[in-house]
């Protein structure tokens, strides 16, 4: 029998006396009660997959927070004297694209995870919001960091703290799926809901768009049924989370490229006999040829040259025909031209062809012409090029002769 020294047996026996005292003291926590292991795990201890997956964080879950938070009238008073509202609804929460797809308050409210909370620092309830939107970085990061080149993110950077930010537009406990997840586009009651969604904030703006002729379409009217899905909302325009600043040069000059997305489309625009010629007749015309070389040369500068909402409006663009702004009225159009040519008579705008290609059904006479001068150009030019190889052949021909005879 092989001879164990002294020293390795007690290192043996210390070691085996130690891992007993561990096991024991996790079996121990194991039985303790219940609210002490739902509190036990630390922030750090929701990972990335965890995150990724959707996955309640064992220890930690809805219905151990919901014990409180899902009783009704629980508020707390805020040093600015407004009262924050604690009450969750745990079906609507449920019902919300988080709680269907299983995520836990604390993968958002990481700071949690004993009662009573770590002392709130927030001031008003403003600083509520602005304290825990960055927690949407942490499933979001890219629709996040495009917020970072946005109008309403430069806001925010300089001191703006009513600037939009992403609870502001997504209420994070009972935000349904806004897309469908086959294709990627909104869901119809989604595009519904994007214009109340902004008038939150631009609820001026709101009141101008529900009036025009896209807002109508998509919102219902008096004469329109809504639910339009071809005419654009905000977003459609302005972007997402990367709204660009409307007011800026860039913006302006690139707006015909914005109406054309929808206007040059045949698809969207055939059921309603509109034309699809309106960048190609836009960039032909005076107008249309500066704005396009200020956006290549210089765009970052003003031009006082028109685009497209300086004609039909921004957020109250109505319908062509409409009695009071449609520009098919011969005297709205005069106004329209009037504001940049002040001294323009009632027949300044008869050579606009609004924005249609000329056939024998929209200006048929300038057609006609048309067709006319397509042929009788390549006559007359032809005929001269034959007259003039004709003449030239002759020419040669008798000098040749009249040497021979020589």
């Amino acid at each position: 029998m092989k001879h164990v020294p002294m020293g390795n047996r007690r290192r043996s026996w210390l070691l085996l006396a130690v891992l007993s005292a561990t096991l024991v003291g996790a079996l121990a926590w194991w039985v303790g009660g219940t609210s002490e292991r739902a509190l036990a795990a630390p922030a750090a201890e929701v990972s990335a997959a965890t995150l990724a997956e959707g996955v309640t964080e064992p220890g930690v879950s809805n219905d151990y927070c919901l014990g409180c938070h899902g009783k009704p009238n629980q508020v707390r008073d805020l040093p600015s004297g407004e009262q924050h509202y604690l009450t969750i609804d745990s079906a609507g929460y449920n019902a919300s694209v988080h709680g269907s797809g299983g995520y836990a308050c604390v993968q958002c409210h990481t700071e949690i995870r004993t009662y009573p909370h770590p002392e709130s620092t927030a001031q008003d309830l403003r600083d509520v919001t602005l304290q825990n939107y960055e927690s949407c970085r942490e499933c979001h990061a890219s629709n996040f960091d495009l917020t970072h080149d946005s109008v309403h993110q430069t806001a925010l950077d300089e001191g703006n703290r009513d600037a939009a930010v992403c609870s502001d537009c997504h209420n994070p406990h009972y935000q349904k799926a806004l897309t469908d997840p086959s294709t990627g586009e909104l869901w119809p009651n989604a595009r519904l809901a994007v214009p109340q969604t902004c008038a939150r904030c631009h609820s001026a703006i709101y009141d101008q768009y529900k009036q025009s002729v896209h807002g109508a379409a998509l919102l219902g009217s008096a004469d329109e049924p809504g639910g339009n899905a071809d005419v654009p909302t905000c977003i459609d325009c302005h972007g997402v989370h990367n709204v660009a600043d409307p007011t800026t040069a860039s913006f302006r000059l690139d707006s015909p490229q914005t109406c054309a997305k929808c206007h040059t489309d045949p698809e969207r625009m055939g059921p309603y006999d509109l034309s699809t010629h309106v960048l190609d007749t836009y960039i032909a015309d005076f107008h249309g040829t500066t704005v396009t070389l200020f956006e290549r040369e210089n765009p970052d500068q003003e031009t006082n040259k028109p685009v497209c909402s300086d004609c039909h409006g921004v957020h109250d663009i109505r319908s062509v025909a409409d009695p009071q702004k449609g520009l098919q009225v011969k005297q709205n159009l005069l106004g329209t031209c009037q504001k940049c040519h002040p001294d323009a008579t009632a027949s300044f705008p008869d050579s606009w062809l609004s924005h249609y290609v000329p056939s024998a059904d929209k200006n048929p006479l300038v057609y006609f012409v048309d067709v006319f001068y397509q042929f009788f150009i390549p006559i007359v030019v032809g005929g001269m090029v034959v007259f003039v190889l004709a003449d030239a052949g002759r020419r040669i021909y008798q000098r040749v002769k009249g040497g021979a005879h020589a």
